[in-house]
Order: structure tokens, then sequence, then C-alpha cells
């Protein structure tokens, strides 16, 4: 079975698009969101009623959690950020039947999914929706052992926005030391899949990874889109940050 595996979409409805079209030539059986499909991007509304068309699964993002309860820890940028997105769920009345399946979605989103081997989540196996697992933790044996002490065999993750992987033996691995194929072996690993919407690893191109559990394998891959446009619906809405714009030309 091949799965495309999608996480951190943000808003962002030109990435959003340009993946789903790269997507559909990958062969793939199924479709995995690992959460935070809205927040800080123009289009939540699109991005949101997409997800819930062509995801066989979604997992709850901490962003898509802001959106139902007052969010802790957030910093200024992204509480502007997720309070206008509420506000774009709360007034759109174009149809109630609609709206209403939007806040039923979000409201029932799992925040993990286990298969034995394979456990999906957004942040972390240890706090599933909330916490980082940055390639400098590598540093930090006692928090790797405790994260992987979680892990069966394979978590794939989302949330920090930089693709790569982890293994239990301490090492961090990018796609581009990879050459973007990885075989998965007996080895405990955390693999990030980076960000659909708002990537952070210096590479503005939308980033996904397709899971191969008859080739026991992971693919990376980047797909161009309209990064402009994007910038440019943030720009003109001073709800949004200039900021959410701007980081985007530059994948930071």
């Amino acid at each position: 079975m091949k799965r495309a595996l999608i996480s951190d979409i943000h808003g962002n409805a030109e990435a959003l698009e340009a993946v789903l079209a790269h997507i559909r030539g990958q062969g793939v059986d199924q479709i995995f969101c690992l959460g935070d499909i809205i927040g800080y991007g123009p289009d939540p509304l699109f991005c949101l009623d997409t997800i819930m068309k062509v995801a066989d699964l979604t997992i709850l993002g901490n962003h898509d959690q802001a959106a139902l309860f007052d969010p802790p820890g957030f910093n200024p940028v992204a509480l502007r950020a997720i309070m206008w997105t509420r506000g774009q769920l709360e007034n759109d009345r174009r149809d109630m039947q609609v709206s209403d399946a939007r806040w039923d979605f979000l409201g029932e989103l799992p925040r993990r999914h286990d298969e034995g081997a394979f456990l999906f989540v957004h942040g972390s196996p240890r706090d599933p929706t909330n916490e980082y697992v940055f390639p400098e933790h590598i540093y930090e044996p006692v928090r790797m052992q405790a994260l992987f002490q979680r892990v069966e065999k394979y978590c794939f993750q989302g949330h920090t926005h930089i693709p790569g992987i982890f293994t239990e033996g301490g090492k961090f691995l990018t796609p581009a030391t990879l050459g973007g194929v990885y075989e998965l072996g007996e080895e405990k690993m955390m693999i990030n899949v980076g960000s659909v919407g708002q990537p952070r690893d210096e590479d503005p191109r939308a980033c996904y990874v397709v899971l191969d559990t008859d080739l026991n394998s992971v693919t990376f891959h980047r797909v161009e889109y309209d990064v402009q446009a994007t910038r440019k619906k943030i720009l003109g809405l001073p709800e949004l940050d200039n900021m959410l714009g701007e980081r985007l030309v530059t994948g930071r």
C-alpha cells in the first residue's frame, strides 16, 4: 500500500492544490493528513473543505485544536492568525450545513492513529498534539530515549515543518542526504513529513512523504507552487502579520 502523508497545510491553498496534483501522479492508495490544516494562512475554509474530501485519515494539529479552544502558549503572531481563522469559520453563513460539518470534523479529529508498527501523530509520540521534536534534540539523549520508548517501530509526525528522519541511534537524516528516499529497517525511527504550506528548512517548496508499506520505504517529495500568490493574499489581510507571507519566500 502507498500512502501520501501530508501535514501543516496552514491555510495555504496554492501549496495544497499543487501537492494534491503531484500526489495524483504517485499511484497512492490513501492520503493521511497529520494536522494543522488551518492557522497562519489566508485560505482556511478552502483547505479544510478540501481535506475533508480527500483525506482518508486526519490527525488533530495544535492549530486545528486552537480553532476550537483558546490556545495556550501561542505567540502573538500565531494567536492573531488563529483568532482570524476562527472568525472565518464562525462567520461563514453561506451554507450552515457545511459550516456545521466543519466544526464537527475538527471536533472529532483523533490525536493519534496507531497501526502497530506505524504510529501517526502531529507532534510527538509522547504528546501527539503539542510537543516539538527538532533536529537539535538528537543531542539530548534522555529526551530522545523517552520519545522512542513510546514508539513500537515507526512514528510519522509533523509540527516542526522540518522534514527528516530521527533514528534511535541518535542521528537526524535530512531528505537531501538521503537522496529523498529511505528504506525502513529494523531500527526504530521518527519520520517528520515536513510542511505543505509553510516549510521551514530553507526550501520554499511544499513537502510531503509517500510511505510504501510493500517496499517498506519513505520518499520525500518537494513540489513547486505559486508562493507569491499566497504571499500577496497574506499581505492583503491586515489581520495576518506580513512576516507570515514573507517567510514563505525563503522557507524559514
